[in-house]
C-alpha cells in the first residue's frame, strides 16, 4: 500500500478541519510521533513535529499525547507547553498550564512493589543478556531492543512474565518491550475516552502504531457508535515491528513517523 496522497489525506482528515473547535487530535508517542530507538531514553520527537503539536493546539479544541511512559517522560519527549499530556496509559493526567499530574491513587498504590519486582528480576542473567529495566512508576518495563541475542533475550522474559502474573500484576508485550503493569483496568481507551468527554469534542482522530494503541482505536470506534462522536480517524502508523491489526483497523495508513508527520502538518493547513 503506497502512501496516502494529499487529496486522500485532505478527505480523510476533512471533519476534523472543517470544525476544529469542536475536534481532538490524540496520538501516540513512540513510534507514532518519536522514532524507536535502542534505548528508550534517547527518544526525541523531531522539531518538525513538536512545532506542528504548538500551532495544533492553538486552533483546535484539544491535542493530547498518550503514552505508556510516566506523565514526566511524556512531557520531555514531546516539549511542547500546550497540549495535554496522558502518561502511564491514561493512569495519569497533565493538562496543560497544570504543574502536578492528576494520578489515579489506585495505580500510585502500586509503586513499591512494581520497585521491588524490578529489583528483583535485575539478575546476572539478564544483565548478561542485555535486557534493560525501565522504571515507570507502578509499571515496570522489559527491553531487549539491541540485545546480542534477542530470542534468547526473549525466552528469558517469558519466565519474567510468569513471575509477573504470579506476583499479581497483568502482562502486556509490545515492540520489543515486556511491561509488568498494576491489575488496574486503565488502558489508552479509557484515556481517549475520558478526554473526549472532558472536552466535549464530536470529531476526533487517534494515531498509533503498536499493541496498546488498539485499546484507542477500539475507544473512538465504540464512541462514535454510541453516539459520543460524530466521526473519528483511525491513523495507523506502518513499521516493521507493528501488529497487523493496526493497520488492518486503520482508516488511514502512513510510513512511520515521517508519515504521521504528513498528517499533521495536513491538520495544520488552514
Amino acid at each position: 500500500m503506497s502512501a496516502p496522497t494529499a487529496e486522500t489525506l485532505a478527505a480523510a482528515l476533512a471533519p476534523l478541519r472543517d470544525a476544529p473547535g469542536r475536534a481532538a487530535i490524540l496520538c501516540d508517542i513512540d513510534g507514532t510521533l518519536a522514532p524507536i530507538v535502542q534505548r528508550a531514553e534517547d527518544a526525541r520527537v523531531p522539531d518538525r513535529s513538536a512545532r506542528l503539536l504548538g500551532a495544533l493546539a492553538r486552533r483546535y479544541a484539544s491535542v493530547a499525547c498518550i503514552s505508556g511512559r510516566s506523565v514526566a517522560e511524556a512531557r520531555r519527549l514531546v516539549g511542547v507547553g500546550r497540549v495535554t499530556y496522558a502518561g502511564s496509559h491514561g493512569a495519569e493526567l497533565l493538562e496543560p498550564g497544570a504543574t502536578t499530574a492528576a494520578l489515579d491513587p489506585a495505580f500510585s498504590a502500586w509503586g513499591e512493589r512494581a520497585r521491588q519486582f524490578a529489583a528483583d528480576h535485575d539478575s546476572t542473567e539478564s544483565r548478561m543478556l542485555r535486557i534493560r529495566i525501565e522504571d515507570k512508576g507502578p509499571i515496570v518495563a522489559f527491553h531487549w531492543r539491541g540485545a546480542p541475542d534477542e530470542e534468547a533475550a526473549r525466552g528469558r522474559l517469558d519466565v519474567v512474565a510468569r513471575a509477573a502474573e504470579a506476583s499479581g500484576f497483568d502482562v502486556h508485550w509490545g515492540r520489543k518491550v515486556l511491561e509488568a503493569r498494576p491489575p488496574l483496568n486503565f488502558d489508552k481507551g479509557d484515556a481517549v475516552r475520558q478526554l473526549v468527554r472532558r472536552t466535549g469534542v464530536r470529531t476526533a482522530l487517534f494515531g498509533g502504531d503498536d499493541t496498546t494503541d488498539l485499546d484507542a482505536f477500539a475507544a473512538l470506534s465504540e464512541l462514535a457508535d454510541e453516539g459520543g462522536l460524530d466521526a473519528t480517524v483511525l491513523v495507523g502508523v506502518r513499521s516493521e515491528e507493528g501488529p497487523a491489526e493496526i493497520i488492518e483497523r486503520a482508516d488511514l495508513v502512513v510510513e512511520g513517523v515521517s508519515g504521521f508527520a504528513e498528517v499533521l502538518e495536513a491538520l495544520a493547513q488552514p
